[in-house]
């Protein structure tokens, strides 16, 4: 299948790169890694060791590649008002179009441009780094969720799905897109928040620090009580789990951390605001997260 990779970062690196290995001509679209990724490849690191994947093309616009069978968006939600103008010529009658990126409201982005039956969401649960430009890093391959943008489970989820486990993903298609997003956000709330809020720490410092693991816990609990408010039950088992696989990934850095630390833009709607918005509309009482989206806030008005 002719794929394009918009953000070829750790995300979009790691699964174009897997894709690419599967036999798939993979495009790439980045605005900073392009020239590294066309003169030399991609490199990929795991704990099997190292591959560089040629890819088909890396640019930073993408002009040139037409229509194509996937567009997979990997950028960051912070660039999604700015998306549409670059997707819009990589789609044909039957392209699909599949959102790789954290938070919520994500697939909103493209509903104008893509039918909504052909528009595809994926959480990742992963732990994957990009080091250095054109290298990305997994230390922890986990696994990825798909579903449809409205409804349960399509033709073009299960498109998706298929193409991804060709390539080796442990990859399941979900009935609800927003349960997963909130089964996600029991990682991405807590740890990408508290990171930040803590001064830039890592993980493994967060919960070695008793009061600040408690307080991931009640994070945690307070989004799972939003999702089971608006329908969606997130068991006991998921919140240990997420507990259980941190302490494995060592000194992590999450992705928002890395924006923060670097000056970049941080995805603070989608992964905290939209959620603290729809858990208060369902009758939630959320004031943890409130007080963590203050004070994120905070840091980056300081930086």
């Amino acid at each position: 299948m002719k794929i394009v990779v918009l953000g070829a970062g750790a995300i979009g690196g790691w699964y174009g790169g897997l894709l690419s290995l599967a036999g798939h001509e993979v495009h790439a679209i980045s605005r900073s890694d392009h020239p590294v990724l066309q003169r030399r490849g991609l490199v990929m690191r795991d704990l099997n060791g190292e591959r560089v994947v040629r890819l088909a093309s890396a640019s930073p616009t993408g002009a040139g590649v037409g229509p194509c069978d996937l567009v997979i968006v990997a950028a960051k939600a912070t660039a999604n008002a700015l998306l549409p103008s670059l997707i819009q010529p990589l789609l044909g009658p039957q392209t699909l179009l599949l959102t790789l990126q954290n938070g919520m409201g994500n697939v909103e982005a493209f509903r104008a441009i893509v039918p909504v039956e052909r528009l595809v969401a994926g959480l990742c649960f992963v732990c994957i780094n990009r080091i250095e430009p054109g290298v990305v890093s997994n230390t922890h391959s986990g696994y990825v969720r798909m579903a449809a943008a409205e409804g349960s489970i399509t033709s073009s989820v299960t498109q998706c799905v298929d193409w991804f486990k060709s390539a080796g993903v442990d990859c399941r298609a979900e009935d609800s897109l927003e349960a997963v997003l909130w089964k996600k956000l029991c990682w991405n709330i807590p740890f990408n928040g508290l990171a930040i809020a803590g001064g830039g720490i890592t993980t493994d410092r967060i919960l070695a620090d008793p009061a600040l693991k408690s307080r991931a816990r009640r994070l945690m609990e307070e989004v799972r009580a939003a999702a089971a408010l608006r329908g969606h039950i997130v068991s006991e088992k998921h919140l240990q789990g997420q507990i259980d696989v941190t302490e494995g990934m060592g000194p992590y850095r999450p992705s928002s951390l890395i924006d923060y630390l670097e000056g970049r833009e941080v995805e603070v709607s989608g992964i905290w605001g939209e959620p603290l918005l729809r858990g208060l509309a369902a009758g939630a009482k959320m004031p943890e997260l409130a007080l963590l989206k203050q004070e994120i806030e905070a840091k980056l008005l300081a930086r």
